[in-house]
């Protein structure tokens, strides 16, 4: 249960690896995913590495997985996961896989390739088709007298006005239907207006066999006359990629040709529909194990990866890895080691040894699927130190609150629990259908923390009486406001009603009988001054929550430096902060509980302001004759008070700093000196001082800075160090309380939105009168709650959510928290396979 509150004692380990036994030793680990490997040859090439050869052929095996894939997502074939988990396959295994991947890889480029060229055959040979058919229409056409005499006189026109009788040249061919207008400017100029160019649209589009497109295009036809037109027309179709045709000059030849083309057609399209078949096929057979090929070679990929961060020892019988693992997780190691040896059927068994060292572990955090969110949340502003105390057992509960204080509101808080509860009973559904919706995987990831936040809203809601905006009479009100309107026995809800100013005043004898059972009166609802009061409660309240949090933060700072045994930091950093904070701070929540207490209905207009007390306090200023004394001897216990405040500063900012350096000297020179053979100095003696050891020593050492035996005192640096630390956290002192107030600006902001919401959409429906009222009705209720969704529960939502975020990385955090750590990253299967993390 210890381990919840600081993360994992790690230790770094030595494993020595059979070089049979190696391969299936790392994959038992890769299953367990307990251990982080360190890299033992940082200053050798990758591509020098024993096992780059392994590598690469796992990359090539996948690289013609990926390609397989790829085929099986474009002709739309669903790929079958099982969830099927495959074991590692063995070295010599990777032969028949490659040969496996090999015969298939062959296989699809030869039918790509195939189809390739029948499709392309099949383009032509019906582009050809069209191009007869049309070519038949335009020499149809073509002898309508007027069409004839039209051409023959453009024709004669363009030659200079001969009337030599004209024999004309054509071509014929397909083009993209976008370059029509292009292409005939550009036969228009070049060939100076001598042709003669008739077009007609395929009405199909033909598919592209390189790219698989649907293109659409046009037939055409150009008239000409002599060799030097038909050069310039030719070139001109190929700059613009048009497809020219032979076809012949009589109708008949046309006809053949136009009937063998049919024939043909007809043949290849039976070709092309078993070649499709064919591919189908492999590509099914492929989908079916595709999932389980691509585990299996991404373990081998990573195991072999793994391997290379080993040493091999001269004898090239053994490997060398240094693993980071968990302390508790070393008797799992040890048999997952020993299952491996098993496996590889090795007779010596592998050895762990655990290895001491200076070197600073990862840190390590176990979670589940419950406090991973709440985990990630703290791992985002900073991983934490080594066995540092873990903020996040406490944002479990503070964060859901610290949201749910300005997200306050029944309503709202019930449907963001059936949401998130939605998301909890079916994650299991959810999970197995993994969306690529980035979006919806976060908020799936957060769906406890969504619980919880929802579950707090409902509670706070209730606390405030607000859903939806409105009151809810559960109780019955503490207030009689029959006085204020008349006697007994009116309708004392048409009046309070009618009423446009409604205060309510608890000095009014016989108004206030008594506070409510539970949260906020609902009458309050209907008061002009509901927002002075709710200001009041909800900013006193936000501070008086501020300051708890933010004490309880600086007294867990207290258990990081008992577990790091620093007892300097608790009596010259510990003791003066929550001492400084308490005196300032601390005793202004004690000023509030005292006025509620010490006041009631009838003396409370005589009641002092806090916030001008406290100034005066800060100030020393007790002549202010508007503000009376709460209690007797108030003077003096502030004037104390606050000189203990002052006296914590130069504790943390000077003390703290010169017996640090003094210590530094202490050990240094051994805190003794001799004149004229006197001992001088309260320091162990040289012979005591050689017999004391390391332990002992440090006891008496300051070990703030972990690194102070490494590293040379630098006194400037540690005042410096110092001067900011105190700075900061007097500083932060205020301007930390003063940052809680948005528990009270979000809350008041929360409840206005809901409350102009209602009172701009709602109210508009409910108070119809007419028929046609239930329609309409109908309509502002999906325009009501469409708004309160996107608005109310997705933008304010998402505004308390990161102020909640600022309090507990800012605020509550940085009193105890250093975050400077780095995080464990262990050789697993799961998060590789997941993407998690890079190889």
């Amino acid at each position: 249960m210890g381990e919840l509150f600081r993360s994992e004692e790690m230790t770094l380990a030595q494993l020595f690896l059979q070089s049979e036994a190696a391969y299936c030793c790392v994959s038992e680990l890769g299953e367990l995913g307990m251990v982080q490997f360190r890299d033992l040859n940082p200053d050798v090439n990758v591509f020098q590495r024993k096992f780059v050869n392994e590598v690469r052929r796992c990359e090539e095996m996948d690289r013609k997985l990926r390609f397989v894939e790829k085929e099986i997502k474009k002709a739309s074939i669903p790929t079958v996961d099982t969830g099927e988990n495959p074991e590692v396959p063995f070295p010599r295994d990777m032969i028949d896989l490659e040969a496996t991947f090999e015969k298939l890889e062959n296989e699809l480029k030869e039918i790509n390739t195939n189809q390739e060229a029948l499709k392309k055959n099949f383009l032509e040979l019906t582009e050809l088709k069209h191009i007869l058919r049309r070519t038949q229409q335009f020499f149809d056409e073509m002898e309508d007298p007027n069409l004839l005499e039209e051409s023959s006189a453009l024709m004669e026109g363009s030659e200079g006005g001969r009337g030599a009788p004209l024999r004309l040249g054509f071509v014929a061919g397909v083009i993209s239907r976008e370059r029509i207008p292009t292409f005939e400017r550009m036969l228009w100029r070049v060939c100076r207006g001598n042709v003669f160019l008739r077009k007609a649209e395929i009405e199909d589009p033909l598919e592209d066999p390189t790219t698989g497109d649907q293109v659409h295009k046009s037939v055409f036809i150009i008239f000409f006359q002599g060799d030097q037109l038909k050069n310039r027309v030719k070139k001109i179709c190929e700059g613009f990629r048009a497809s020219l045709y032979p076809c012949p000059e009589t109708p008949q030849e046309r006809k053949e040709m136009l009937a063998g083309v049919n024939s043909r057609i007809d043949d290849l399209q039976m070709v092309l529909n078993q070649t499709e078949d064919h591919r189908q096929r492999v590509l099914q057979a492929a989908s079916k194990t595709m999932r389980v090929w691509f585990i299996k070679v991404r373990k081998m990929k990573a195991i072999y990866h793994t391997l290379n961060l080993c040493n091999i020892d001269v004898t090239q019988k053994c490997l060398i890895a240094e693993v980071w693992c968990p302390v508790s997780d070393l008797d799992s190691i040890q048999f997952a080691l020993r299952r491996g040896t098993e496996r590889s059927g090795s007779t010596v068994p592998s050895i762990l040894n655990r290895m001491q060292t200076k070197q600073t572990p990862p840190t390590f955090n176990k979670t589940n699927k419950f406090t991973s969110g709440f985990q990630n949340i703290v791992d985002a502003y900073g991983i934490g130190n080594y066995r540092e105390i873990n903020p996040a057992p406490y944002t479990i509960i503070t964060f859901p609150f610290l949201f749910a204080v300005m997200f306050g509101d029944m309503g709202h808080g019930v449907l963001m629990t059936c949401a998130a509860l939605y998301l909890v009973i079916r994650e299991s559904r959810l999970l197995a259908q993994k969306s690529d919706n980035e979006m919806f995987n976060m908020v799936f990831a957060g769906r406890y923390i969504v619980l919880l936040m929802g579950i707090f809203s409902i509670y706070t809601g209730v606390i405030y009486n607000d859903c939806f905006s409105k009151s809810l009479n559960m109780f019955g009100s503490g207030w009689s406001v029959r006085p204020m309107f008349g006697p007994k026995g009116a309708n004392w809800t048409k009046e309070i009603g009618e009423n446009a100013v409604l205060q309510l005043d608890p000095a009014v004898p016989g108004v206030f009988n008594g506070p409510y059972p539970l949260g906020i009166d609902p009458i309050w609802n209907l008061a002009t001054n509901k927002l002075t009061f709710l200001n009041s409660f909800k900013m006193k309240m936000s501070v008086i929550l501020g300051v708890i949090h933010m004490l309880f933060g600086v007294t867990l700072s207290l258990f990081n430096h008992l577990y790091f045994k620093k007892p300097l930091n608790i009596f010259l950093g510990f003791i003066p902060e929550i001492v400084f904070m308490s005196s300032l701070f601390g005793y202004l929540v004690l000023l509030v509980f005292y006025k509620w207490t010490a006041y009631d209905a009838f003396t409370s207009k005589d009641a002092p302001s806090l916030l001008i007390h406290f100034i005066n306090m800060c100030l020393f200023n007790y002549n202010d004759p508007s503000n009376k004394p709460l209690y007797r001897g108030q003077m003096g216990i502030q004037v104390l008070l606050v000189l203990i405040a002052l006296a914590c500063v130069p504790c943390m900012l000077i003390v703290k700093t010169m017996v640090l350096r003094r210590q530094h000297l202490w050990k240094k020179h051994l805190g003794t000196a001799k004149f004229g053979g006197v001992r001088v100095g309260n320091g162990p003696t040289e012979d005591e001082a050689g017999i004391m050891d390391h332990d002992q020593l440090s006891q008496h050492s300051e070990e703030g800075d972990e690194h102070a035996e490494e590293e040379p005192f630098n006194f400037g640096d540690v005042a410096v160090h110092q001067a900011i630390h105190t700075i900061e956290y007097c500083l932060g002192c205020i301007s930390n309380t003063a940052s809680y107030l948005r528990l009270w600006a979000l809350s008041l902001a929360h409840a206005q939105l809901s409350e102009v919401l209602w009172s701009m959409v709602m109210h508009l429906g409910l108070s119809s009168r007419s028929g046609g009222g239930f329609f309409g009705l109908s309509i502002i209720f999906a325009a009501f709650a469409t708004l309160t969704v996107a608005i109310l529960l997705v933008m304010e939502g998402l505004s308390a959510f990161l102020h909640a975020l600022r309090l507990h990385w800012v605020e509550f955090q940085n009193k105890f928290y250093t975050g400077q750590g780095f995080k464990f990253i262990p050789f697993s299967f799961e998060s590789i396979l997941e993407g998690r993390f890079d190889e």
